[in-house]
């Protein structure tokens, strides 16, 4: 009976000891596979080989070298068994991977493609192509679910049928096709500053390090790249992404490898340095690869590929075409850069070359100072300066009003004219300047100022008159001076402006005639076509009025009204009806001319030197151009070489000045004298200097 109840005893422990072994067995299938290799020499034999792959001497497994349009594969020769059964449901197990590579691009700039470390069904890659298809899968199977193949893909060229890519240099996780369906740039996020990223290049030529992590309970996925080089792996994985869809691509058995290829220009060689991997139902982690345990990596020496001829000339013709258009494009940077500082030259700057520097006539007005203004005017400012302590180097300096279209007019018509003029009763231009919106004339400083200031401002201010024989001479002057400019230059120079504020007085009394401004050249023997009426309101001929046209009757009519003022000390016209021709030519009439002398004068004057300039006078301001001397004939007039003819009773000038025409135009003011003169009421008033279209 004893016997018996242990009979019993023993076959329900050997009952439950069966059913708990069943229970185990229907829980788990799977197996634990773990390898590592630092290096393949020896291991041949676990490694099986396809197409380009081989087991260098060195140790290195190389997947393909740099070849155009090749493949290569090499997987562990053991399959993997990856899925766990618990109950009803079938999961994928946890696996590890950890391997070194290195990539060595044909050139510095050509490459490619890449390689996978994958998860086969099979042990190599039948038909697999080339190229954009890394020796995985080819163009008719790809895309499709009968693959069970799981790829991490190490692009270096732009991506299968991925047009947002067009660098490559990326990592992608590949599900049965070669469309990623997670995708990376290749970067590793720094261990010390988790969020701060670093890139680098799969195809540097460097040793690179690749985990991948799966975690079968959470369906987990973490993969990290990074250079070989670092001491410690980033703390923060460049994917980690749940792979639910990994259960629908593993079989039964797998087996884990690596696939690569090349294309038909861009090619590189594919290293393994070394390669661990683990699996199992516990959560295993692949042994850790020491960089210092691996063979030496491959040498980065990339092939130098010559140049087809066509596409060489295609370089040197578009290196020409670029050196070309960057020195056009310089031409124009300094051609724009001279412009706005006023250093292109024109034509008529390249004729008259005394151009100064604006910096020393900066230097020489002391910046431009107020101190320094001798005259103002309507197109500008004169300013006195000097280019050392000498009052030999002293200059007057004519700044043209910015922004005044007649202030340049007057600028280059100057330049022009009065560049090239040298006469002792001429005042003489030194030379000119420009600098960015300014415009500068020099002369010459004369230092008793103008005839305007002598005749009117200093006596109002001193009670100084301008006595009697200093007067006759600066008419003498004068007339030489036009003389000059209408017979004895090569060109005819019509000044256009005669009045006392454009004559400058020096040191001996000598008058010079200035401010060009309004004058023209002509050749000789040709007729002054202008129908613009320009000059200043009592010294205009009448002519002026009725065609515009200036001639040298026009100067010498001014000249006779400038020699009535000198005489008279009057001015030519005021707010009134008053007229000085009209006035001097009424005493003529009366037998008493001696009246329109200046009264300051007293008796302090030559009454037959008088006589004789009021006489000139009034013939200067005949009615008819033709009535009227040239300057050659008023100089012997004024020196008593020639007897003055007698003024016709129809001389008229009181009829004429009753009807003469209104005018529409520009009146500007006078430029190198500080002294107020009567107003003309037209477009614009400032004093006495007209411009005027004809009609």
């Amino acid at each position: 009976m004893g016997t018996d109840r242990c009979m019993v005893l023993l076959l329900l422990f050997i009952f439950f000891l069966v059913l708990t072994v069943c229970v185990r067995a229907q829980r788990t299938n799977t197996t634990t596979t773990e390898f590592t290799f630092r290096g393949f020499t020896g291991n041949q034999s676990l490694i099986q080989l396809s197409e380009a792959a081989m087991i260098k001497p060195d140790g290195l497994l190389r997947l393909n070298d740099r070849k155009p349009k090749v493949t290569g594969t090499a997987f562990y020769n053991k399959p993997v068994r990856l899925l766990e059964t618990s109950g009803n449901s079938t999961t994928v197990a946890s696996f590890s991977t950890s391997f070194v590579f290195v990539i060595i691009p044909t050139s510095t700039s050509n490459g490619g493609f890449g390689f996978t470390f994958t998860l086969s069904p099979t042990p190599d890659r039948p038909a697999a192509d080339a190229a954009q298809f890394l020796g995985l899968l080819n163009r008719d199977n790809d895309g499709k679910l009968t693959n069970h193949v799981f790829a991490v893909e190490f692009d270096t060229v732009q991506g299968f049928e991925d047009v947002s890519d067009r660098s490559g240099n990326h990592i992608g996780l590949n599900f049965n096709s070669l469309k990623s369906n997670y995708q990376e740039p290749v970067v590793y996020y720094d261990s010390d500053e988790s969020d701060r990223k670093e890139d680098f290049l799969l195809q540097s030529g460097d040793p690179i390090h690749a985990l991948l992590d799966y975690d079968g309970p959470t369906q987990t996925l973490n993969f990290t790249v990074y250079p070989a080089r670092l001491k410690s792996k980033p703390l923060r994985p460049l994917i980690s992404q749940r792979v639910p869809n990994l259960l629908q691509i593993v079989q039964e058995e797998m087996y884990v490898g690596f696939t690569a290829a090349t294309g038909r220009d861009e090619s590189s060689a594919h290293y393994v340095m070394g390669w661990s991997f683990s699996s199992g139902v516990d959560r295993p982690l692949a042994q850790p690869l020491n960089l210092s345990d691996l063979p030496t990596p491959p040498p980065n020496i990339a092939k130098n590929t010559g140049y087809d001829p066509q596409v060489l000339a295609l370089i040197v013709a578009l290196s020409g075409v670029t050196l070309i258009l960057l020195g056009l494009l310089f031409f124009f940077l300094m051609y724009k850069k001279r412009l706005q500082r006023g250093e292109i030259l024109e034509d008529w700057e390249i004729n008259h070359p005394h151009r100064l520097r604006y910096k020393d006539l900066y230097a020489a007005t002391d910046g431009f100072n107020a101190n320094r203004i001798i005259g103002t005017g309507g197109f500008g400012t004169v300013y006195r300066g000097s280019f050392s302590s000498s009052s030999v180097d002293q200059i007057a300096v004519k700044k043209i009003t910015p922004n005044s279209m007649q202030g340049v007019r007057e600028f280059v018509a100057e330049i022009e004219s009065l560049g090239r003029l040298r006469h002792k009763n001429l005042v003489n231009l030194q030379g000119w300047c420009k600098h960015k919106n300014d415009l500068l004339l020099i002369y010459d400083y004369i230092p008793n100022g103008s005839l305007d200031s002598l005749l009117y401002t200093r006596p109002r201010q001193s009670g100084a008159v301008l006595s009697w024989n200093p007067r006759f001479q600066i008419a003498k002057g004068v007339a030489s001076g036009l003389l000059y400019l209408h017979e004895e230059w090569e060109k005819i120079v019509i000044h256009r402006d005669v009045k006392p504020s454009n004559v400058l007085i020096d040191d001996n009394m000598n008058p010079r005639l200035g401010d060009f401004g309004l004058a023209r050249l002509y050749e000789r023997e040709t007729l002054s076509r202008t129908t613009v009426i320009v000059g200043t309101i009592g010294y205009m001929a009448p002519e002026l009025t009725r065609n515009g046209k200036s001639s040298t009757a026009s100067d010498v009519f001014a000249f006779g009204v400038l020699l009535l003022e000198i005489v008279s000390g009057r001015r030519p016209t005021d707010s009134g009806t008053f007229f000085l021709a009209d006035w001097v030519m009424e005493l003529r009439e009366t037998g008493d001319i001696l009246p329109a002398v200046d009264p300051r004068l007293g008796s302090g004057y030559d009454s037959s030197e008088a006589k004789l300039a009021l006489s000139v006078g009034l013939l200067c301001c005949h009615q008819r151009p033709a009535s009227r001397p040239s300057m050659r004939m008023v100089i012997r007039y004024l020196n008593g070489e020639e007897d003055i003819p007698e003024i016709e009773d129809h001389w008229g000038y009181s009829e004429h000045s009753s009807r003469r025409s209104k005018f529409e135009g520009y009146v500007s003011s006078d430029k190198a004298s500080s002294s107020s003169v009567a107003s003309f009421s037209v477009t614009r008033v400032s004093s006495s200097s007209v411009i005027m279209s004809g009609r």
